[in-house]
């Protein structure tokens, strides 16, 4: 891990970059698999798995009798702990409903927002080197809490061919029935344009590697919404001598083992803090069976002391984490300065892991800095407002003069006639008495 003490902040962009490829290095593949797919549907999509996952798939679908044998391979003691996890993510997006909003703007003008469920969306669950079936309850929970009608669930196929039964046994308690071996580009654009078997989606959610994360922002040229741009996972951790080193170190590597492109960064205000997590990390780094993994994302990460917080918050709000750990005696002052996050994990006894998998809250988050622009799924990722008015006849005839007043103004001249027409019935209704 790289050291750094008081970088200067001309520095800090270098110091912070992520370790990934730009869009120009990946988009010329990602190019030609979505107009593969796009021509050929099936077809393409079948090619490209055989390709770039080694496996040759007879049908994509997942049958029902696949999901059935799934769920009997599914320990006991697994099944209570998605129990539990399932029930706590419900319960914090449940809450997450909000009412319609009413108001009458002006006298016989009655405006109001409610929100609506998306009717389509895609959700990518990643695959490779671990079967990362928590997603599943991160995006299938609030799709069905929102009403979704069609949920599509897309997912590589291991080395025979097949999804992990945890996946299977996962999206099936999440009520998914549209279950699909095909991951990666070809995954996200047949869920872009739709083939015979893969239903085309109006919103694509999940995170994946950095060939995922440019197909989903291709995919919006072609008039589907993406939740986020989200690729490879990152964590920083703001820590005083409060913290444990050995929980620090501890949650740095839980989100290095995620992949090699993976990135932990370390901000502390302590020295000695700097080099006893240093020391930990590598002590706890051989334990770990996916060391290597781990080992190669360490090799991208940061270890940054900083003297004075008030540079230090400037810094991590510069980066603006995924992840977010906070463990200082001065949390509170940490916690109103926080402006970019994907999400907050505050205390010795809140490790990030929580987030990920049980405590209720959502983990597919912003990552590569777009946690300055965007917020994690939550369950209005699922739908979208729609603003509703009601205009009385004592309401036009009120509000009708500001309205042709600045349509006038505005070169605007039918815009005014649709009021003004309006108006003139209304007088023509009055002087009748009706």
């Amino acid at each position: 891990m790289k050291k750094y003490y008081d970088p200067d902040s001309k520095e800090w962009d270098k110091i912070l970059s992520r370790p990934t490829f730009t869009v120009g290095d990946i988009e010329d593949t990602v190019n030609e698999v979505f107009q593969a797919v796009r021509q050929k549907g099936d077809k393409a999509v079948k090619d490209y798995t055989e390709k770039f996952d080694d496996v040759s798939i007879a049908s994509a679908l997942i049958l029902e009798d696949e999901i059935r044998a799934a769920e009997k391979t599914i320990d006991d003691g697994l099944k209570k702990a998605i129990g539990q996890a399932y029930d706590n993510i419900y319960k914090f997006h449940e809450a997450q409903k909000t009412p319609p909003v009413k108001v009458e703007t002006s006298p016989g003008v009655v405006c109001w927002q409610q929100k609506r469920p998306i009717q389509k969306v895609g959700l990518y669950i990643p695959g490779g080197t671990a079967p990362l079936f928590s997603t599943i309850l991160m995006l299938a929970i609030p799709a069905k809490i929102a009403g979704c009608d069609e949920i599509v669930l897309c997912s590589p196929p291991d080395k025979n061919g097949n999804l992990p039964p945890v996946v299977l046994y996962t999206a099936s308690l999440c009520g998914i029935d549209k279950i699909y071996k095909v991951g990666g580009i070809q995954a996200v654009a047949a869920m872009t344009f739709g083939t015979p078997t893969i239903p085309r989606v109006y919103k694509i959610f999940g995170p994946g590697n950095q060939y995922v994360t440019v197909a989903k922002q291709l995919a919006t040229k072609y008039g589907v919404a993406i939740d986020m741009p989200a690729g490879p996972s990152e964590l920083l951790v703001m820590a005083d001598d409060s913290a444990l080193p050995s929980f620090v170190a501890a949650d740095l590597l839980s989100q290095a083992e995620h992949g090699t492109d993976s990135q932990v960064v370390l901000v502390t205000t302590s020295r000695s803090l700097l080099t006893k997590v240093e020391e930990e990390v590598t002590s706890q780094l051989d334990a770990l069976p996916r060391k290597e993994i781990a080992r190669k994302a360490i090799g991208n990460s940061r270890l940054i002391y900083m003297s004075d917080r008030d540079a230090a918050i400037d810094l991590i709000n510069t980066y603006g984490p995924e992840h977010y750990i906070l463990c200082t005696d001065d949390e509170e002052y940490y916690l109103e300065k926080t402006a970019n996050a994907g999400s907050v994990f505050i205390g010795n006894y809140t490790p990030e892991s929580a987030g990920d998998y049980a405590s209720g809250t959502n983990h597919t988050l912003p990552t590569n800095g777009y946690a300055r622009q965007y917020s994690g799924v939550n369950l209005d990722s699922f739908t979208k407002s729609i603003t509703f008015q009601k205009i009385s006849e004592e309401g036009i005839m009120d509000l009708g003069e500001t309205i042709e007043i600045m349509a006038e103004a505005e070169g605007l001249q039918a815009h005014r006639n649709a009021v003004t027409l309006r108006k003139e019935l209304l007088k023509q209704k009055l002087q009748k008495g009706e």
